[in-house]
This record gives structure tokens, sequence and C-alpha cells, in this order.
């Protein structure tokens, strides 16, 4: 999460953790694998610790959504080594950690959670009318001047590995900013629109994460360069049309970037499981996902709610039914 660590399983990782009371946001914080300098930040601010968790979560679920028919599902296995690495993987897995923190602290802000932070600066419109209206902006200003300080980035020299790490974080906190839309609700006799008052709101998740596996499937491999006009090195990728042919293209600040080249992920490695039994679509993906291993077929009866009826008043009755289905599982 924090470009340093792996993300790991954490006590609350599969439920939302309470708020504890008093001094409780201080242990939280010591459960999370992050730096002095965050740890002392967490510290400082409760409500934090939850929001780390709750990013945390999102980020994993996200991402693993978006490649859940890939070869590389991103499972936890193997995190800690892929992260070492410079693979479109692992450019993935910055950018949706730092959107997923980036959109739950704008989240936690507006939702009261945060006590540093409220609403987002609506003009005319103050904090506590904007919750009693229920018109409480999320706080994105807040968050990715939060998120700036919380993860220290400074200048790196000629590292091409810090370099790109950094470049796919700020991916991922443009990609949150990209979906942040202007919402309006009417206030006024029998629904007229006599006042109208407008808040920011950020896209759900899944779109955001949807929009940087796009990035993902596109993603430039990139070397480091010298930039005499500047005097310091910059990322450098192939070349585009229309550039010229003795100066390198720049990655775009949308383009997710990498340095070598991603693993088969067909077989067992310190990266991750390998394909082996995993479910697959004979139509879709099963050729690519089982490496041309081939695949077994299995039938297995389920259970589904059928002929669904509302009753009065106020629940639905169903019947249990059987229905056969197929599914295909990649060879060893």
């Amino acid at each position: 999460l924090t470009g340093k660590e792996a993300l790991t399983h954490f006590p609350s990782l599969g439920a939302p953790g309470g708020s504890a009371p008093g001094k409780g946001h201080v242990k939280q914080c010591e459960l999370l694998q992050l730096s002095r300098k965050q740890k002392r930040l967490c510290r400082r601010e409760p409500g934090l610790a939850e929001t780390l968790r709750d990013a945390i979560r999102l980020g994993i679920l996200e991402c693993q959504f978006q490649f859940r028919s890939e070869r590389w599902n991103c499972s936890l296995e193997g995190r800690p080594s892929l992260l070492k690495r410079g693979f479109k993987e692992t450019a993935f897995l910055y950018a949706v950690s730092s959107a997923a923190l980036t959109h739950s602290l704008a989240r936690a802000c507006s939702a009261g959670r945060m006590e540093r932070c409220t609403c987002d600066d609506s003009p005319g419109l103050e904090n506590r009318k904007a919750w009693q209206w229920g018109v409480c902006g999320d706080n994105l200003k807040y968050s990715t001047k939060f998120l700036k300080k919380f993860l220290g980035q400074k200048r790196i020299g000629k590292d091409l590995r810090a370099k790109v790490d950094i470049h796919n974080t700020n991916v991922g906190i443009k990609a949150v900013k990209n979906g942040l839309k202007t919402t309006c609700k009417c206030h006024g006799v029998s629904g007229s629109c006599a006042v109208r008052t407008c808040w920011k709101q950020l896209s759900p998740f899944h779109e955001i994460g949807r929009l940087l596996k796009l990035r993902y499937d596109d993603a430039v491999k990139v070397f480091s360069t010298s930039n005499d006009a500047v005097g310091h090195s910059e990322l450098a990728g192939p070349h585009r049309h229309g550039h010229s042919a003795k100066q390198p293209a720049l990655p775009r600040p949308t383009d997710l970037v990498y340095v070598e080249d991603s693993p088969s992920f067909c077989r067992p490695s310190k990266y991750s499981l390998g394909t082996a039994g995993r479910t697959c679509s004979r139509e879709g993906n099963c050729d690519s996902m089982c490496c041309g291993r081939g695949y077994n077929t299995q039938s297995r009866l389920v259970t589904f709610s059928c002929h669904c009826q509302v009753r009065w008043c106020c629940y639905v009755e169903c019947q249990q039914c059987l229905q056969e289905e197929v599914v295909y599982s990649c060879k060893q």
C-alpha cells in the first residue's frame, strides 16, 4: 500500500473493524506495516487506521475482481516477491493501492470518520448544513494533499525503479481525480428547484478499477534517459507516431509503466501459485489460462432459488431448485 511493504493479511481484513474508543486507534496503527513516519502520522489522525484497512481491503478486492479471468489473479501469495520487481502487474498494484487510499480517505472525510477533515469545500455550503441535507461532498482535495505527505514522495535522482513506482502511484491518484463528478440536489416546494445544492462526488471504485485495468492492458515499457534541457533523467518509452526518431517518447501521465517483462504465471513460482485447478470458461479463456495443458470437465448439482412469489405483505417466498452445472478447470 505504501510502496515499501507487501499487502498482507490483517486481523480485520475480512470484516470491517469498529472504531476503538480513546487511544484505541494508536494500537490499530501498530498493526499496520508502516514506516516510522507513517505510524507517527497515523497516531495523530484518529480514524486513519480504520481508513487504511478499508483502503487495503478495497484495493485487494478490486484487483482480484479485475484479474479474475487472467493467469495472474492478484492473489496475496507471491505478492512480496512481485513488488520487488518491475512487472506490469507491479505497476497495477501500485496504481490500485494509491487509488484505493485516495478514494477511501476522501469518503472517510465526507462520512465524518476523520477528525481533521470534513466535506469538500463546496461554495456556499457549510458542513453542518451539508450533513443535514445529505449532500456532504467527498473531500478529494484533503485526500490527495494528505496522501502526498503520507507517502513522502521525494526527489529520487536517477533511480529508475523509484521513478516508475512514483509514476504508477500518481496514475492511481489521477484515475480517482478523473472520476470526480458534480452532483446536484433540488430543494423547494413540491420538488421545485427553487434552491439547488451541488457537491463533489467520487465515481464508484469499480469504475476506477476498470479504468486502471485498461491502463494495464496498454502499459508502456520504459527506460531511463538523460534530459539535457532540464538537467536530470526522465522515463522514456517506445517512439510514438509523429515523434522525432531521435527523441524518445515520454510516457503520458495516465500511462502505467513497467521496466521488465512479466513471467507467464502458468506454473507455481515465487510470484504466484500458477493456474492448475483454476476454473475457466471453455468458450472464453480456458486455452489461455491453462497454458496449453488442457482442462478437466466436471458436472455438479447446485441449488438456487426459483418460482419466487411476493407474499402479503412484506416478504418473498421461493422454492429451492436443482440445476446441473458444468465446471471447467485447468489441468496440472
